[in-house]
């Protein structure tokens, strides 16, 4: 199916009622079968598995991988097999895409409990009962969900952004449910040999992997430099007397991440450069020389460069958000019963989300989440009151990040707000840890959400759908990690941060919070002084964004998240956003007596971008899961 979209010109210049009457035109596939049985069933079951994966790669590396583009292929096969044996039809493309909701939503349930849940444990060294974690992390997604859907129609409806991992998502699925035509036929056969290419180069990057195969003769290095130091093993490249390696001023093998910025766009790219050059070729050095950051650790140059990140994050998201009044005031009115002009009428009121469950929704369970914080965790009442809109402006951050760059800062939110607490409550760890559990999970929640109905939007389904979906996963996953974690733990909180399970993710919020018990004045001034220079930049780049519409050359949120991310994550998204922008730049205009070579890269890595970057991201996402079962299982 081909995807319709707007051109940038469009989405600068429409209005928002221009662009859902455009939306309900071109895309919009009516009451095609979306959240059916099967589909509910089939994520909830792939969802289940998947986040056993997740919460593995969280045990060991503190992050979690996406997983909707693994589930839409394997559901897509699952049903394609069951169709040629005669048992049943293929899922239809809506089927699909909500069931990636249900999976992606279960998929994500293990963040906390490899951060804020472990670092509690960790603190307070008592074991949280089984069913208080489980009661409160669906909890915290649940409002994850109501947070998220008033931001639907700024983010996804009226700023069109690009939320890579989602666009890539549908990208996918539109590419697996076309029909035999000779254009669906040349997808497919893209989207496999990117999926191959990733999938190869993961595969022989992993040297524990190979050397299992018995085939290490074909590993390649895990980062291109090391052919470098492999030439000259005496190297040894230095910034102001810090190794530029320690500094992860590396360039990896795997194209994911490249992928990953092919989608981004290069402004979002070249903002992600500039930071981290900013940061690590300059800040770092300079800080870690005068004995500022303890050492080149990326656990003890974070704990620095989050407060400038977070600031500009935090307020060029606030400054975006307010620059728009009258949309802010109209989504409100929505709200008031009583008869409304029809031009002010939300002609999408019968498929998007009622304002009404939202206008309900977040009091009655921000305030039982509230009186669980208090009940389970001894979270004083005014304090849990207070995080609750402190959710709201970090939504706002994380929603942005994540629509740009597919990267959720629930990690460094998170930070913010136990900043925030050590002021209001010093010296109380475990409020610190708790308080920013709530922000970072529902922030995080709401984010993937709308990541997940980016997709959908993409293809035409229906929004309230997919947020039933995403509910439906959040239980699922729930019932799935959350054992398997306890059961890891074998009831022994020494287990956590031990070899088998080091748990990175824990072992940062819990140092975040010994270290701001004491205060504000534990922040060292010149953290203090960036973190206000970086809230100025903050709203001056976003000032200067909406005065040019759009065409400020620099993305406060790529500058920002290049704080918090790797050199290297920062310079392969950067490099892929480059890369297909030079790629447009050459190919993108047809001239007159070309060569075939010319079409055939227009055909390829113009007309079918998204399907180039989808099939690499699809391949290296799938790959790396399989290839962390077999070292977690067989190795």
């Amino acid at each position: 199916m081909k995807l319709q979209q707007l051109t940038q010109e469009q989405i600068h210049s429409m209005t928002l009622r221009q662009k859902d009457e455009w939306w309900l035109k071109n895309v919009y596939q009516g009451d095609m079968p979306q959240l059916t049985a099967r589909s509910a069933i089939t994520g909830m079951i792939i969802g289940s598995l998947l986040s056993l994966t997740n919460l593995y790669v969280g045990i060991k590396t503190g992050w979690t991988l996406g997983i909707g583009i693994t589930s839409v292929i394997l559901a897509f096969t699952f049903f394609k097999l069951m169709s040629r044996m005669k048992f049943g039809k293929e899922l239809t493309v809506l089927e699909n895409n909500a069931m990636q909701s249900i999976a992606t939503s279960a998929g994500y349930m293990t963040g906390p409990l490899v951060s804020s849940i472990s670092a509690y444990m960790l603190v307070t060294n008592q074991m949280i009962p089984m069913h208080h974690t489980m009661i409160w992390i669906i909890l915290l997604s649940v409002l994850g969900v109501l947070f998220a859907f008033p931001l639907k129609k700024r983010f996804i409806n009226d700023e069109q952004l690009p939320f890579p991992e989602g666009r890539a998502a549908g990208i996918v699925m539109a590419n697996l449910h076309t029909g035999d035509g000779k254009d669906g036929l040349f997808k497919a056969k893209i989207l496999g040999i990117g999926a191959l290419m990733s999938a190869t180069m993961e595969t022989l990057r992993n040297h524990t992997i190979m050397k299992w195969l018995h085939a290490e003769f074909l590993a390649i290095p895990e980062h291109w430099d090391d052919l470098i130091y492999k030439i000259n093993s005496n190297l040894d490249l230095k910034i102001m007397g810090t190794s530029i390696k320690d500094l992860t001023i590396r360039w990896e093998t795997s194209i994911v991440m490249l992928a990953t910025g092919g989608l981004m766009g290069v402004k979002t790219g070249s903002s992600m450069l500039l930071g981290a050059i900013l940061n690590y070729f300059i800040l770092v050095p300079w800080l870690l020389d005068q004995g500022i950051i303890a050492s080149p650790k990326f656990k003890d140059i974070t704990m620095w460069a989050l407060w400038p990140g977070v600031a500009i994050m935090t307020t060029s998201s606030l400054f975006a958000f307010f620059s728009k009044p009258k949309m802010l005031l109209q989504a409100m009115a929505l709200l008031v019963p009583g008869k409304k002009k029809k031009k002010d009428e939300d002609i999408l009121k019968d498929i998007e989300l009622p304002m009404s469950v939202f206008a309900i929704g977040i009091p009655v369970l921000g305030a039982l989440t509230v009186i669980v914080g208090h009940e389970l965790f001894g979270i004083e009442y005014w304090l849990g009151v207070l995080a609750i809109p402190m959710v709201f402006i970090f939504t706002l951050i994380a929603v942005n990040s994540t629509g740009l760059t597919s990267i959720t800062p629930t990690g460094a939110l998170g930070k913010l707000t136990q900043l925030s607490f050590s002021v209001l409550a010093p010296g109380n760890m475990q409020t610190n840890i708790m308080t920013a559990g709530i922000t970072g999970e529902v922030a995080g929640n709401a984010s993937n959400l709308l990541m997940d109905i980016k997709p959908g939007y993409m293809l035409g389904g229906k929004p309230r759908q997919q947020a039933i979906g995403h509910v439906l996963g959040i239980f699922a996953g729930a019932f799935a990690a959350v054992p398997v974690f306890y059961l890891l733990l074998q009831n022994n909180i020494s287990k956590i941060t031990s070899e088998a399970m080091p748990m990175p993710g824990a072992q940062i919020w819990k140092a975040v919070a010994e270290v701001l018990t004491r205060g504000l004045s534990s922040l060292h001034p010149t953290a203090q002084k960036a973190a206000l220079v970086g809230a100025v930049l903050g709203v001056l780049i976003e000032f200067m964004n909406v005065k040019m519409k759009g065409k400020f050359p620099i993305s406060a949120m790529g500058l920002g998240l290049a704080c918090v991310l790797r050199f290297s994550d920062s310079w392969a998204m950067s490099l892929g956003a480059f890369l297909f922008w030079a790629l447009h730049r050459s190919y993108e205009t047809p001239v007159k007596g070309e060569s075939n070579n010319a079409k055939t890269m227009r055909k390829i890595f113009v007309d079918n971008q998204e399907t180039v970057c989808a099939g690499i991201i699809a391949g290296g996402s799938i790959i790396g899961i399989i290839l962390t079962i077999i070292e977690t299982v067989f190795i």
